[in-house]
Order: C-alpha cells, then sequence, then structure tokens
C-alpha cells in the first residue's frame, strides 16, 4: 500500500504542462489566481488572475483562453476572490480603499458592486467567507492604525453604481500593515490575519466586539506573507512569512495544557534539502483532504517548482516541476477534482499543469524576451516586501 505522501508524490510526477496562455500585448506578473466553485458540477470554467498592470484577466479554465480583463486603476490590485455559489461572480481589493465585485456573465467592463472602506484605507489583503455573507479586507498602517474592514457582501441589484458602507472594523489586533486575510473554509464566522507585526490572529465574527471576537493570537516572530487553514475539521492554522521562515499552529489545543506550536521554521530554504537544486523563496500552501497533508510550493529564480510535505517532524520535499516557467513562480492553485495546478510567474506566464499531459505548443522562447521589459516596471519578488520590515 502506498503511503499518502508516496500518492501526492506519483500524482506531482506525472503533472506535466497541458495548457499555456498566451503572452498578452501588455505582459505583467501574475500575482494571484483564483477558480471559480461551481456548486452543481463540482468543475470550475473559470481561472480569475490579478496581475501587476493593475488588471484582473479572466481565462476559461480548461483552454486557458483569454476571456475579459477589468481594470483595476488607478489603484493597485491585491487580490482576486470567486463567490462560492456563483461561479461567473469575482472580487478583488484595491489599494483606492475599495472592494469591487464583477459579474463575468455582463457585458460590462465595470464593476457591479463597490464596497467602501473608510477614507484613510489602503486595502493590501482580503477574503470573502464561505457563505458569500462576508467580506473583511485588511489595510496598510496609517499612523498607528491598521484595520480590519467587514461588509455585508450581498448584493443589492437597485444600487450597483453606489458604495456599500463598512458593517464595521477591528482596529486593536494589530499594529502594522495587514498583508493576509483568510476565512476558515466551512466555519462562516471564522477568519485569520496575518500582518507585518508577525501576529496571527483568530477570530469569531459571530461575537459582539473585537475582544471576545479574538479566539487565538499567534507569534510568527516575522512579517506574515501567507496564511491558512488546515488539519482534520480545519482546526489548524500556519503561516508564511517574508524571510522564507513558516509555522504551524493547532487550535484545538488552545483548551489543553498541550502547546499549540506544532512547528515554526526560521527558514525554510535551509531547513528543506533539495538534490541537485535549491529552494530561494515560498509561495504557499494547501490542505490535501484527502490525504489529511498539509503541503506547501516554493521555488527558485529561474522557475523550477517544489512542492513539500508538512509534517511534525518537518519539511521534506515531495518533488519538484521544470520547465514551466522561466522565472519566479508568484502564485498557484491546486484542483482536488482532476488533481490540476495552475501556476503564475514573474515571466507573464499562467500554467495549467495535468497528469500525463502533453503540451501542443511551445510559447516559452517568446515568454523569456518580455521577462526583462516586465522587470524594469515592477519590483522582483525577492525585494518586493522585505523592506517592509525595516
Amino acid at each position: 500500500m502506498m503511503t499518502a505522501v508516496e500518492k501526492i508524490e506519483e500524482q506531482f510526477s506525472s503533472l506535466r504542462i497541458a495548457k499555456r496562455s498566451v503572452l498578452s500585448e501588455e505582459p505583467a506578473y501574475l500575482l494571484d489566481i483564483d477558480v471559480s466553485k461551481s456548486a452543481q458540477s463540482g468543475s470550475s470554467r473559470f481561472v480569475a488572475v490579478s496581475c501587476s498592470n493593475k488588471s484582473i484577466r479572466i481565462y476559461n479554465r480548461e483552454t486557458l483562453n483569454f476571456l475579459r480583463e477589468y481594470s483595476s486603476c488607478p489603484g493597485i490590485l491585491n487580490g482576486v476572490r470567486f463567490a462560492h455559489a456563483c461561479d461567473g461572480v469575482v472580487f478583488s481589493a484595491c489599494s483606492d480603499g475599495t472592494i469591487k465585485c464583477w459579474d463575468i456573465r455582463l457585458a460590462t467592463q465595470k464593476a457591479v458592486q463597490t464596497f467602501s472602506g473608510y477614507p484613510s484605507n489602503v486595502f493590501i489583503s482580503f477574503d470573502i467567507n464561505c457563505s458569500d455573507l462576508i467580506i473583511c479586507a485588511g489595510t496598510e498602517k496609517v499612523e498607528k492604525d491598521a484595520f480590519l474592514v467587514f461588509w455585508d457582501a450581498r448584493g443589492d441589484t437597485n444600487c450597483a453604481s453606489t458604495s456599500k458602507e463598512p458593517l464595521g472594523v477591528y482596529s486593536e489586533s494589530h499594529n502594522d500593515d495587514i498583508t493576509r486575510i483568510c476565512f476558515h473554509p466551512i466555519k462562516p464566522s471564522l477568519v485569520v490575519s496575518g500582518s507585518t507585526d508577525g501576529l496571527v490572529n483568530v477570530f469569531d465574527i459571530n461575537k459582539d466586539n473585537e475582544d471576545d471576537a479574538l479566539i487565538s493570537t499567534c507569534n510568527s516572530d516575522s512579517s506574515v506573507s501567507f496564511i491558512g487553514w488546515s488539519g482534520r475539521d480545519y482546526k489548524q492554522v500556519y503561516c508564511m512569512t517574508h524571510d522564507e521562515g513558516f509555522c504551524w499552529w493547532d487550535l484545538a489545543q488552545l483548551d489543553t495544557e498541550e502547546p499549540i506550536t506544532l512547528l515554526h521554521v526560521l527558514d525554510v530554504r535551509e531547513a528543506v534539502c533539495i538534490e541537485n537544486g535549491s529552494l530561494n523563496y515560498l509561495v504557499g500552501g494547501w490542505y490535501h483532504e484527502k490525504a489529511d497533508k498539509l503541503l506547501l510550493i516554493g521555488g527558485t529564480s529561474t522557475g523550477n517548482i517544489h512542492l513539500m510535505n508538512c509534517g511534525l517532524d518537518g519539511l521534506s520535499l515531495v518533488g519538484t516541476l521544470h520547465g514551466g516557467h522561466a522565472a519566479a513562480v508568484r502564485s498557484f492553485c491546486w484542483d482536488v477534482t482532476d488533481e490540476s495546478l495552475l501556476t503564475g510567474g514573474e515571466d507573464a506566464q499562467l500554467l495549467l499543469w495535468k497528469p500525463g499531459a502533453a503540451e501542443r505548443s511551445l510559447a516559452k522562447k517568446a515568454s523569456l524576451k518580455i521577462a526583462s521589459s516586465v522587470q524594469k516596471r515592477v519590483r522582483v519578488h525577492s525585494t518586493s516586501l522585505k523592506s517592509k520590515k525595516k
């Protein structure tokens, strides 16, 4: 019998490039990826990508054919998320202090709903809860304040052009930029936030005030770059840091005498042994429900993608994908239904990897030519957020 990790290793090693998006006229880093969720079929139809040129690009999930583009000008985009119940609705956070809702089914290039923050808000993170009822966004620190801002996400078709005001804010729990927001996958009232102050806070937003809502504060001792939920019933949280550290906590231990920290790795680049290669950075992670395994993705500046297994005894390499990207990978999305992987990078390419696939056309050489011109306009991965720690 194969172990769960061996099965994942076999699946990962069988991944080949099935599709490659056509390079657009204005190449841009692909910063964040989300796939639509279809309640009926279980399969997703669309991919949304937020790009460094302040646009959201929508692609067909199977063919990677480009469908449409939305502009967030003048603000900078920070994240893209599909609604859970409707696969044609996608949300984006913007540095201009708004969350916008776009409807792929409509011909319009305009947002169908805008959720406005308070005057000084610059949103750098956001998420929508699993029941599609609440949006939460995290702000940059302004003077002494960093806010979690909440809205009722339900659309009002009669006033699509007007901005929705926030339900309220949490203002006491972080004292620096709130870099990540992540709602619980199955409990709509639970949300975790991460910040450059090093704290990872878990809230139950059903509680009446911020003090009561704060269930747990975990300290990563560094600036948080990624957070997620893991474990059976998603009772664990984990984070990655801007200096490539990793922390993993078990919230089920909160009411016991046991320590809640499951693993704390100061520098994953030094902790994971990679033969004939290196690990330059972490991209993110996801919890594989079937295998009950937390998996992390990292990479190299030349575009190799490393998959790592996270265990109580540490991190170990599961496998490496070569030959896809020509520069650092910034974002990914794993699809459990067909065991496929979407990756986006600083080479302006969106790739779909599938088990045993055979790519018909190779457009990689074109991407290598544009990488240098993209880099002139956009801060490179290794320095983009570390400067904030000063």
